[in-house]
């Protein structure tokens, strides 16, 4: 069972939730805690021993904790996720091989592109995949069917595995702090499109991907993960583009890893991971 609590940082804090924890008898597992002192804000993540009922424990919390305390007690249920795609196969292939062997964390609900390329990957694993072509379609009404079709599933996070589409505020704020996405940089970087091509022109020397949640800004939202990798003047944009590809499936696995385990914190617009 974990509990995440975040709050303004005062005095006695740590005292008065494990007190609460041990006049209910439940053991600690592992603690983790971190106070941004810039922000006044106290973060904390706690694994405990066994299960209790939920609702009590968090109502007994809030009475030792600052009013605006955010406290979710979570025993460990499996997440539910809506994969977004486009044309690209990697990470959705990764999720969907951690998603059939039960390493993922999660439950992948269906996928849902805006080309039919990925359909075949989906149909093997058996999961369910939803063409919502955006051609010839204004924005409103396409975010309107791939919501509807999210909704269906009423997920606990959407991940956008490679989905080559940008989303209106009014789709993004529709699931703040539940969209993940995979940048094809190590932000902040070479925006817009053919950033490897970008990187290869500048001959940068190391290139990377970044995991972050969705926000009105474009790739400015909170940081999850980051990977980089050294390249040379040796390696073509091709080159860049496979061992970028790799960083990408890896950073947004470790992401989502990060995420459903309940160890990732988002205040304003950073995050605080316990990794």
């Amino acid at each position: 069972m974990i509990i995440v609590i975040q709050c303004k940082d005062q005095v006695g804090l740590v005292a008065g939730i494990t007190g609460v924890l041990a006049k209910e008898q439940l053991n600690i597992v592992s603690l983790r805690e971190h106070v941004d002192k810039a922000e006044n804000r106290f973060f904390i993540r706690i694994h405990l021993e066994k299960e209790t009922d939920s609702q009590a424990l968090e109502s007994k919390l809030q009475q030792v904790l600052p009013p605006d305390a955010i406290i979710k007690v979570n025993p460990l249920p499996e997440k539910k996720v809506v994969v977004l795609v486009t044309k690209e196969y990697h990470c959705l292939a990764d999720i969907l091989i951690r998603n059939h062997f039960k390493t993922l964390g999660a439950r992948v609900q269906c996928v849902i592109g805006n080309h039919d390329v990925l359909q075949n990957i989906c149909q093997r694993f058996d999961i369910p995949f939803y063409l919502v072509s955006h051609e010839q379609l204004e924005k409103p009404a396409f975010e309107a069917q791939v919501a509807t079709l999210i909704d269906k599933y009423s997920p606990d996070y959407i991940v956008l595995a490679k989905f080559m589409r940008i989303l209106s505020p009014d789709f993004v704020a529709r699931y703040t702090g539940r969209i993940i996405n995979i940048h094809h940089s190590f932000l902040p970087a070479f925006v817009g499109a053919n950033p490897y091509r970008q990187a290869f022109e500048r001959g940068v020397k190391l290139i990377g991907a970044t995991a972050h949640f969705v926000t009105n800004e474009l790739d400015e939202g909170p940081i999850i993960a980051q990977q980089i990798i050294p390249v040379t003047h040796s390696q073509t944009a091709g080159d860049m583009m496979k061992a970028g590809k790799e960083i990408e499936t890896a950073v947004l696995a470790k992401a989502l890893h990060l995420v459903f385990e309940d160890r990732v914190f988002v205040y304003k617009n950073k995050t605080v991971v316990f990794e």
